[in-house]
């Protein structure tokens, strides 16, 4: 453990050094400063767990090292120390969070006995950090996540990295490298984001070892962060890594700030070409928008035809082609804006099985490296089976139409039943009613409504005692000659003749 003595008085500082017992409480170095602005370059360099300062002091006092201490989020423990018995002091001793406040002339029991409380809360606040660490992974994620967005590196991260690889991340130039799980979470672990994540990330710890340390950005969306202090290439590390789980990895620079190299690795991967594999930085460029070809798309589904759906997306592809620039963003769009035309034209056929469809998310080579004409060739099977599966929805939800149709007809075939009314009541036109029903039962709608009024007629002629003209009425005909010159007709006999025949 450090400490540091802050007073501008020298034989203060020397009193101090004599009075307390530092070997009894671990304390192996103590350094001392005249005042404030010293004192906050010695501090910001050593990271002392214990602080002991005056008050009064000249340049910068210790009103103004307190409330910098509070401001750089350090863990230690600050003693104030002052010969000034003052409510002024002590009220900004406890605001800007000091540990204690004892008075000159120093009594050494109290100066000891604050001492040992101070480096035993110390030992009990990171123990449980540590402990926490090392039980809650969960808890090392957060930690090193939040350091990304911040310039300046929590103290206690800073403590654990160095004692747990030795490593002290304050000093020492770091790259960050970043790793888009969304790739391999489709397509090598079926959506399944922890499972992913446990996979992955043994194995880039392995490669790594102690030259850095891999983890889960908790606040981003499926981002993989290596963090890497090692002096061997680092290149060489990422290479291997990415060519073991199949994605491309893309380095930050080599910072001493872990948030200036991580949003230098964002913006890198923001640039990634993924045509040519490189990072490119180009103008504004406005995405390739899917809805900007939503009503070719629509005739293309409605009219079931692969070779019209397969000509709109070589108008999209030829885009890129001619731009040969295809990034990280335009996919995102890609897959947000074919979910939208997708989910439209389920609810359309009221199709439920969504998670059915094909998912064009294979266009990757074991290198983890881009491939477009594989990109190419999964984004026109994501259509064609939508398409499939539409056409087939279609053409059932037509068939159905006529079915009930059908069903009413048999229900009604005794009334004198219009096409006009058909249409009105199924919502339908005549023309697609007539057309839909020939198709499925070969037949005009007044043919086959005549064949279930004439089957009927058939059952009724068994019942001698029911009348010629009754029959007709029961079956829809009011007009018993008309009735019969209809049943010769189909059947080639009369009614009589037909009824006498049974006999």
């Amino acid at each position: 453990m450090k400490a540091i003595i802050i007073d501008d008085e020298k034989h203060v500082r020397e009193g101090l050094m004599l009075l307390a017992e530092w070997d009894k409480f671990g304390i192996q170095t103590v350094l001392e400063a005249a005042d404030g602005k010293e004192a906050m370059k010695l501090i910001a360099e050593h990271q002392p767990e214990i602080i002991f300062t005056d008050m009064n002091m000249p340049r910068c006092d210790g009103i103004e090292l307190l409330k910098w201490i509070r401001s750089a989020d350090l863990d230690s423990k600050t003693i104030v120390v002052s010969g000034y018995d003052d409510f002024k002091y002590t009220k900004n001793a406890i605001t800007y969070g000091s540990f204690d406040y004892i008075l000159k002339p120093i009594n050494p029991n109290e100066l000891n006995e604050t001492l040992s409380r101070a480096v035993t809360e110390w030992k009990k606040q990171n123990d449980n950090i540590l402990i926490n660490l090392e039980n809650d992974k969960m808890i090392w994620d957060h930690m090193l996540s939040n350091a990304l967005n911040n310039e300046k590196i929590p103290s206690s991260l800073i403590g654990h990295l160095k004692r747990e690889f030795g490593v002290n991340i304050a000093e020492q130039p770091c790259s960050v490298a970043l790793l888009p799980m969304k790739i391999l979470i489709s397509t090598k672990f079926e959506d399944d984001v922890e499972y992913a994540f446990s996979s992955v990330l043994p194995i880039c710890n392995e490669v790594i070892s102690h030259d850095g340390i891999a983890f889960r950005n908790r606040n981003m969306e499926a981002e993989l962060v290596l963090l890497l202090w090692s002096k061997r290439s680092a290149e060489t590390m990422i290479r291997t890594i990415s060519q073991k789980v199949g994605c491309p990895i893309i380095i930050g620079d080599q910072e001493t700030s872990l948030k200036r190299s991580y949003d230098s690795a964002s913006n890198k991967l923001k640039n990634f070409n993924l045509i040519k594999n490189e990072i490119q930085v180009v103008d504004s460029m406005v995405p390739v928008y899917l809805l900007d070809y939503s009503e070719e798309i629509k005739w293309a589904i409605q009219s079931g035809s692969l070779e019209q759906m397969d000509e709109i997306l070589n108008k999209v592809f030829a885009k890129f082609e001619e731009r040969q620039y295809l990034d990280f963003d335009q996919i995102k769009v890609w897959e947000s804006q074919f979910a939208i035309l997708k989910d439209h034209w389920l609810k359309e056929y009221e199709l439920k099985k969504g998670d059915l469809l094909y998912k064009g998310i294979h266009y990757w080579n074991e290198a983890g490296q881009f491939s477009f004409t594989k990109f190419k060739e999964e984004k026109r099977k994501e259509f064609h089976h939508l398409m499939k599966m539409v056409s087939g929805c279609k053409f059932q939800k037509e068939k159905n139409n006529v079915q009930v149709i059908e069903e009413f007809i048999r229900k009604n075939y005794q009334k004198d039943i219009k096409l006009q009314e058909i249409a009105d009541r199924f919502f339908l036109s005549r023309e697609y009613i007539s057309r839909k029903f020939k198709q499925e039962y070969n037949e005009t709608i007044t043919d086959y409504l005549m064949q279930i009024r004439i089957e009927k007629a058939k059952e009724l002629l068994n019942n001698p005692h029911l009348k010629i003209y009754e029959i007709s009425d029961l079956v829809g005909y009011q007009n018993d000659k008309y009735f019969i010159k209809v049943f010769k007709r189909r059947v080639g006999v009369t009614p009589s003749e037909y009824r006498n025949s049974l006999k």
